[in-house]
């Protein structure tokens, strides 16, 4: 009587049917652990991807695929090939690393679009304080060219008088034609 779980692995895999049966129980053990090992793997590698994927979705201008630090990901080899358990690890860990160096700079970049908006806040309520100020819609987050500006209401009049305002730019500039 050949037990569930092999009898699975007979089933499944008709071409290994008979080696399974020919080696002992402790190999046929062998053999299923390591295959769950390796269906944990690349179920680990593939929630990885979609995790390093989303993330370079998410700040898609700001933050590119290839990290923080600029590493390009790995070389793929011209001849498709079955990776060890070893090869297997150290790319779940590579990925594993540069999901970590992108979570880094989507932190850094969700911090820095906050502290913009709390700027932006401060410069719509007094302007005053921040004569000439710009802060540009990137650093907010938001695509586009445009820039926050406060500026003096009435130009110099303004300026003397203390009539401070905040604009908006019209956004990116308009493309120059050859001469």
């Amino acid at each position: 009587m050949v037990p569930q779980f092999e009898q699975q692995l007979v089933d499944r895999d008709a071409p290994d049917a008979l080696w399974i049966l020919a080696r002992g129980p402790e190999q046929t053990s062998a053999r299923s652990a390591e295959r769950a090992a390796r269906r944990s793997l690349k179920a680990q590698i593939a929630r990885l991807e979609r995790e390093l994927s989303a993330i370079v979705a998410d700040t898609f201008p700001h933050i590119s695929a290839t990290g923080a630090a600029g590493a390009a990901p790995a070389p793929a080899s011209s001849a498709p090939c079955l990776l060890d358990m070893a090869e297997l690890e150290r790319s779940r860990d590579r990925l594993a690393g540069r999901v970590q160096e992108l979570r880094g700079a989507a932190g850094r970049r969700a911090e820095h679009e906050r502290r913009a908006r709390e700027q932006l806040r401060q410069m719509k309520l007094e302007p005053g304080r921040y004569k000439f100020k710009r802060l540009p819609v990137d650093d907010l987050g938001q695509g586009g060219c445009g820039v926050w500006e406060v500026r003096p209401r009435l130009g110099l009049i303004g300026m003397l008088a203390g009539w401070w305002q905040i604009t908006l730019s019209s956004g990116c500039p308009l493309p120059r034609g050859s001469r």
